[in-house]
């Protein structure tokens, strides 16, 4: 479907429900407003070679233009309808639902504003990153994700204005009014709410905690709900960037320590990240970022499955869809110790998710090890902390285990943190590094450049223009 010309783009026929378009074009000056007021601090007045979904056909869903970012086209996008069925859980083979069953409003209304609140909270977490950008590349992916994260926000709160009237409404005017790091209003998850001040903790939150966004969204596009389901379908093309920019992102801070490292140069006095710096980090937002998931047993999760609401990653190739009769065996702390117990596979369904984004993680980690082996830093490995380690939810929450997964004492944990995690020394050497760099072709010195541009374009294209006088 060609781009609409009405104030809003969409896929939707949304000029066909006047009262909902209503709706949406007061929503939209306060979004609007939003924008201005928490996100990039700086540039909008600037240029930016952008992506945008104009439609969602494979030549629609990226138009790449200089666009401002106020005026970019934020719009409303699902995958066409197809013939689904529930594919899993009880209702399993039954119609997908066109509008919300009402046993079921409550449940799909949260998990919609959980997903919703994610999104903004993001673009207002990296506001300021805009201004310590190591290279114009960079300052042009940062501002992709940041209008993305603004599109999806969009997704989420069609779907509230459309399908849950006013309390819909209601949910869709706090997701604006929540800020991230707020002390009255903060962000709902805790990752969301992590000051994100340096690049190296914007590569590692695009990398980690857009991950965790990736398998969220992959289970939610299973959903019977077929207005979720489509709407995340399309998320989904677009999140891939997001990944791309952090993993590429830590990739290239990995290439330069290695290579500094064969060199026999020590990468602080040489103004880049030290590999003991790295994996804190690493440790730090994939332990945030695991706690996204849930608690490990969740009687939540498997009401959700077995409504239909939620299902597994990849759900329609598995095998099994009712995960009935069936365990999961996982390790939990009791007593001091750590005890194999037998969870019903739908209570586990958190740590079902949580499994497919380790293995995921691990990939990544997997490609960074090379990159230092290529480099020739010989002795140097990164490595994924235990899923035990520093964590804020689930039975492992308030104890304390050190990266291999093992018990420690809480006097050891607080001899030995600072070993394992950033501290404000640590944060404040990563914040020395940061100094914009927006010379067309150039690159801070902390980082490698990357191999190719986008779409097409060399690595020194302008990517990012300046307000023209």
């Amino acid at each position: 479907m060609a781009q609409s010309l009405e104030s809003i783009p969409n896929n939707v026929d949304l000029s066909s429900d006047r009262r909902l378009q209503r709706a949406l074009e007061q929503w939209q000056p306060n979004f609007l407003q939003w924008w201005k007021e928490v996100g990039p601090d700086g540039f909008q007045g600037h240029q930016v070679y952008l992506r945008t979904a104009i439609s969602v056909e494979a030549n629609g869903w990226a138009h790449f233009n200089f666009v401002r970012m106020p005026e970019y086209r934020w719009g409303i996008f699902l995958e066409p309808k197809s013939e689904r069925k529930i594919g899993f859980g009880d209702l399993m083979g039954e119609p997908v639902w066109d509008e919300v069953p009402g046993e079921h409003r409550n449940a799909l209304r949260r998990i919609i504003v959980t997903q919703a609140d994610t999104e903004p909270a993001s673009v207002e977490q990296q506001r300021q990153l805009g201004k310590t950008c190591p290279s114009m590349y960079d300052l042009r992916n940062l501002f992709q994700v940041n209008v993305e994260e603004g599109r999806h926000l969009w997704a989420m709160v069609y779907l509230l204005h459309r399908f849950f009237g006013r309390d819909g409404r209601e949910e869709a005017d706090e997701l604006l009014q929540r800020r991230s790091g707020s002390h009255d209003k903060p962000r709902i998850l805790n990752a969301f709410n992590e000051p994100i001040d340096d690049w190296l903790s914007f590569f590692m939150f695009t990398m980690f905690t857009d991950r965790d966004g990736k398998y969220q969204l992959a289970a939610l596009a299973q959903s019977g709900f077929d207005p979720l389901a489509r709407t995340t379908r399309f998320m989904l093309t677009e999140e891939a960037h997001h990944l791309f920019v952090g993993e590429t992102g830590v990739d290239r801070i990995v290439q330069r320590c290695g290579e500094l490292a064969a060199a026999g140069k020590d990468a602080r006095k040489e103004g880049a990240v030290p590999f003991e710096l790295i994996q804190k980090y690493i440790n730090l937002w994939f332990s945030l970022s695991l706690d996204l998931f849930g608690g490990e047993v969740s009687s939540n999760a498997a009401d959700f499955f077995a409504a239909g609401l939620k299902g597994r990653f990849r759900e329609d190739t598995l095998g099994e869809h009712k995960a009935m009769g069936q365990i999961y065996r996982m390790e939990v702390p009791e007593g001091g110790e750590l005890v194999e117990q037998e969870v019903p596979l739908r209570n586990a369904m958190n740590e079902v998710l949580r499994d497919e984004y380790v293995k995921d993680c691990q990939r990544a980690l997997d490609r960074w090890n090379k990159t230092l082996a290529s480099a020739g830093a010989t002795g140097m490995r990164l490595r994924l902390p235990h899923r035990r380690f520093h964590r804020g939810v689930g039975p492992c929450a308030g104890l304390y285990f050190d990266p291999e997964g093992r018990f420690i004492p809480e006097q050891e944990w607080k001899a030995r943190e600072g070993e394992w995690l950033p501290t404000a020394e640590d944060r404040a050497f990563v914040k020395s590094l940061m100094h914009p760099v927006i010379e067309r072709g150039k690159m801070a010195s902390w980082i490698a450049p990357p191999p190719k541009g986008i779409n097409g374009m060399p690595i020194d294209f302008e990517y990012v223009k300046p307000p023209e006088a």
